[in-house]
């Protein structure tokens, strides 16, 4: 582990300490943290110090069964306006959260900033509610029109759904 991997490591395990988040360390600079949610059980995330970058990754959901079009647009211009992480798409079209920051800006503050933003897409995509968090713009805003888009896309069906 490099000087900037340590203390890149040190700082994530402040922020992870000041906000009270359990975390797992598979191997040193590595962090799989349970982000828990008002309406979804937990979402883990994962910290890893990279050589050169803050790699963050969590699971949002998997590739929707029908109206792509839409969903994928909603995606797309969320990621302009998002911080520190964004939408990407697996081989499967499975549909993640991912993110990198350089080592040298990896401090308990931005930590506890993209684990906040990702949280409120992560645990109240599929759920109705509202969670109003300071780092995110827009934020009630937001939530409705993410609620909005899964409840049209959900109720669009014009068969039984089989």
């Amino acid at each position: 582990m490099t000087g900037a991997q340590a203390r890149a490591a040190s700082a994530i395990e402040s922020a992870l300490a000041e906000l009270g988040l359990a975390a797992e360390s598979p191997q040193p600079g590595s962090y799989l943290v349970r982000l828990e949610g008002e309406h979804k059980l937990a979402t883990m995330t994962w910290l890893i110090a990279g050589a050169h970058s803050l790699h963050v990754e969590a699971f949002f959901c998997r590739q929707p069964d029908e109206n792509h079009a839409p969903f994928y647009r909603f995606l797309l211009e969320r990621n302009g306006r998002m911080y520190g992480v964004h939408f990407a798409v697996d081989t499967r079209g499975d549909v993640y959260l991912v993110g990198r920051l350089p080592l040298s800006s990896v401090a308990p503050d931005e930590i506890d900033r993209v684990l906040g933003c990702g949280t409120l897409v992560v645990s109240d995509a599929s759920e109705v509610g509202r969670v109003a968090l300071p780092d995110v713009p827009r934020v009630e805003q937001l939530q409705l029109q993410l609620s909005e888009l899964l409840y049209n896309m959900h109720n669009a069906r014009s068969d039984d759904g089989t």
